[in-house]
């Protein structure tokens, strides 16, 4: 049986509906293309973007530990940090508490016009938001962090591949 939802058809073969799949596949091609928007606006990529925000939120960290974060290899954060720190928007430091590591942090907030891209999204989901009840949004809060961590374990594992 197919079924047609907002452009997602789910097919339902066997018991199973596959439309969280294909829904799931929709967020990604759209917060993708959102990123490689928004990285364009620093002339970055999407990923570089995404690395950047994990060190602006989480802090100073070591090369090891955004290459876990990212799922990059630590030749490619290498390269991904030379490209940061080039556009002035990372810096390589002395870890405070072991002075023999290094640790790369944010040198800045983002930029006006990356902030402004920010706040428009963040208005535009508080829409969406408000159209759910507590009920539903606790649904969809369950969905996206299961999502999330199938992601990042299957990252993870296709990282850990030989």
């Amino acid at each position: 049986m197919a079924r047609h939802h907002r452009g997602v058809t789910s097919q339902t073969s066997g018991g199973r509906d596959v439309a969280g799949v294909l829904l799931g596949a929709e967020l990604s091609d759209a917060v993708v293309s959102f990123h490689e928007a928004v990285g364009a606006l620093l002339g970055l990529s999407a990923a570089d973007h995404k690395a950047l925000g994990i060190v602006r939120r989480d802090g100073p960290m070591s090369a090891g530990l955004l290459a876990e974060r990212t799922a990059l290899t630590a030749g490619a954060v290498t390269g991904l940090v030379d490209r940061l720190e080039a556009a002035g928007l990372v810096r390589r430091s002395r870890d405070p508490q072991d002075r023999r590591r290094l640790v790369i942090e944010a040198t800045a907030g983002p930029s006006e016009e990356v902030a402004a891209a920010f706040d428009a999204l963040q208005r535009a989901m508080a829409g969406v938001t408000a159209e759910f009840s507590d009920a539903e949004l606790a649904v969809v809060e369950r969905w996206v962090r299961a999502t999330t961590q199938v992601l990042r374990d299957q990252a993870a594992a296709l990282a850990a591949r030989p």
